[in-house]
């Protein structure tokens, strides 16, 4: 590449060496302002580390996150909503989507929540403005009937999201690759499901789950499973434990059990499945390294955390 010096600066000859064996005195010059330059140019550099640094992850939402601002009952984004009709779609229940009223930010991630066994939209619908307030798209939904089963509040979980992405009045609003999962009981269940179906999930939390499989090697979402130590519909002997412990080791995962806690617990507000639902969702789906601290290291036992396990530091 041709080399441009400043005018009145006289090139030196490559092979002129002085006596010493060291560049000439035109080659000093030349020399001298090669490394003002680059000087300069770190300084620029330096200056501009921290917006470049920003920029390497365009997903992130919302301000620099601390322990008060992911335990308050709403963060830094007004949330709007829509309903849903159960006419206008197929595959599950209608529901309602909640959504970040501004789109100064762009498009966000998005979460569809099913109910558990017998229940309604109504059991977890909380989890929508709560979410969505720290910046998602958070769709909850109903099923086609109370009673269906796990494998088919996947199948629901998997439509809403499709329809979510594709046909609702907030589609351009949300970015179609980077979606995840959640539910109680056995919408818990049936997270599972959804993402044992659809890999490029990127987030999956099953709260105080149920499912007559308890294995789940297949999984490749990272998985935060959330049981309660009061559990007598899906014990976490039976449930919970047995998921978390069935995962791959090399997969992104933990398991948080609430103390003191119910298996209905997830169908009323609660600070800590917010916390570290908040946490999870922003890690993995947003790739936000910032609320790495929330997660790693391991959280430990509590006045409302009865054991966490988990893989740290994570790799995803």
């Amino acid at each position: 590449m041709q080399q441009h010096l400043p005018s009145g600066t006289i090139p030196p000859h490559p092979s002129r060496p002085s006596r010493s064996g060291g560049f000439t005195g035109r080659s000093r010059t030349l020399t001298g302002l090669v490394t003002a330059a680059a000087a300069t140019a770190g300084l620029l550099l330096t200056g501009l580390a921290p917006g470049a640094q920003a920029a390497d992850n365009p997903y992130e939402r919302g301000p620099a996150p601390t322990n008060a601002s992911i335990e308050a009952s709403r963060g830094s984004y007004a949330v709007s909503q829509t309903s849903v009709s159960s006419l206008l779609v197929s595959g599950f229940g209608g529901g309602t989507i909640h959504y970040p009223t501004s789109t100064a930010d762009g498009t966000f991630g998005a979460v569809v929540i099913s109910p558990g066994f017998t229940a309604y939209e109504s059991s977890i619908a909380w989890l929508g403005p709560r979410l969505v307030s720290q910046g998602f798209v958070v769709f909850t939904i109903d099923t086609n009937t109370t009673l269906d089963q796990p494998d088919s509040r996947g199948r629901q979980l998997l439509a809403a999201l499709d329809y979510l992405t594709q046909r609702s009045s907030v589609r351009t609003r949300v970015d179609a690759g980077r979606l995840g999962v959640m539910g109680h009981s056995m919408g818990g269940g049936g997270s599972l499901e959804a993402a044992k179906s659809r890999t490029s999930l990127k987030a999956a939390i099953p709260l105080t789950g149920w499912n007559t499989d308890k294995t789940w090697p297949e999984l490749r979402t990272p998985t935060l499973v959330v049981g309660a130590d009061g559990d007598s519909i899906a014990p976490v002997a039976t449930h919970s434990k047995p998921f978390y412990s069935s995962l791959p080791g090399s997969l992104d995962k933990a398991y948080l059990e609430l103390r003191g806690a119910s298996h209905f617990t997830p169908n009323t507000s609660n600070t800590t499945i917010a916390k570290y639902s908040i946490s999870w969702l922003k890690r993995f789906i947003d790739n936000d390294t910032r609320y790495e601290q929330f997660l790693c290291p391991l959280p430990q036992p509590s006045l409302t955390i009865a054991e966490y396990r988990g893989n740290c530091p994570h790799t995803a």
